[in-house]
């Protein structure tokens, strides 16, 4: 009789399992010319309704990226440049609110497109994986976060 022991939830495994579906991600930018930010920068823009704060667009990179604020500015430079955002008007912007940018017709379009690719390969990918152990690893990955974001800004000022 052999036993096997079970692979047990470490980094190791959610960084390969991250780089495993990454990878179908990121062939596709390669067909386009998109960068890895400037895709999450368009989901971040398509999140908030099309039309964004740059700062709310910043945050949500800053935050979930682990990149620094000039290369989430950066992004939402390149993407202006590249005519996938657009500058909004000012008029009725609240004395908080940074410059806003909406999708151009191109951006929706690459957004679209790339969001495409995760609705096609999602069901591949998860899809016979019972609704149970999602729901399971859903609930483990969710606190794994939190737990590293803590550890994170507890040890901010070390480096």
């Amino acid at each position: 009789m052999s036993s096997t022991a079970p692979i047990l939830l470490n980094s190791q495994i959610i960084g390969r399992a991250h780089y495993a579906a990454r990878a179908l991600l990121d062939r596709e930018l390669r067909r386009s010319g998109t960068t890895f930010h400037q895709s999450m920068a368009l989901n971040a823009t398509a999140g908030e309704g099309g039309t964004a704060d740059t700062g709310r667009i910043v945050e949500l990179m800053t935050s979930t990226l682990r990149i620094d604020e000039a290369t989430a500015r950066d992004t939402v430079s390149e993407l202006l440049a590249a005519e996938l955002l657009e500058p909004l008007e000012a008029l009725g912007a609240q004395p908080d609110q940074g410059p806003r940018v909406a999708l151009t017709e191109a951006g929706r379009t690459e957004q679209s497109r790339l969001a495409a690719v995760a609705v096609e390969f999602a069901p591949r990918v998860y899809g016979e994986i019972p609704a149970e152990d999602l729901a399971v690893a859903g609930r483990v990955l969710t606190e794994v976060i939190a737990r590293a974001n803590a550890v994170y800004a507890e040890t901010a000022d070390r480096y």
